[in-house]
């Protein structure tokens, strides 16, 4: 039975609310700022150690690009939320496997959005990572 007894409204208001289409803004939200908030000061602790890192970066500076689709930034924020949580399946101070489930979750969404990570996203990373530009490269 209902807890919206008596508000002929409340299922459908309720019903709205557990809609993906709806839940999307909010869950995005919510893993912009767990990125907002953590990304940088982790990678400040782990890029020399993880090889992924020139890719999460380029994939956050994808992330925040105004011009990357929405679903496209969806996919992104929610695997560098994954790589920035605390919590992981397989702890970040295990020795050797550590970082494993982080680089799969983000390989795979870039691999799934990989054409919208434009060559001005990875330029930023690498930059950013103090790297030098990818025509530099030996």
């Amino acid at each position: 039975m209902s807890s919206s007894r008596g508000n002929p409204g409340a299922d459908n208001a309720e019903s709205e609310l557990l809609d993906p289409k709806h839940q999307l803004p909010a869950v995005m939200a919510r893993n912009e700022k767990t990125v907002d908030d953590g990304f940088w000061k982790k990678m400040v602790r782990v890029a020399g150690k993880i090889p992924f890192a020139e890719e999460a970066a380029a994939a956050w500076y994808c992330a925040r690009d105004p011009e990357t689709p929405t679903r496209v930034r969806a996919t992104l924020l929610a695997a560098l939320a994954y790589f920035v949580m605390p919590v992981d399946f397989i702890p970040d101070i295990v020795a050797a496997f550590g970082f494993t489930d982080d680089a799969t979750v983000l390989m795979a969404a870039i691999g799934l959005v990989s054409s919208y990570m434009k060559p001005r996203h990875r330029e930023a990373a690498r930059k950013a990572l103090g790297l030098p530009p990818a025509d530099e490269k030996n």
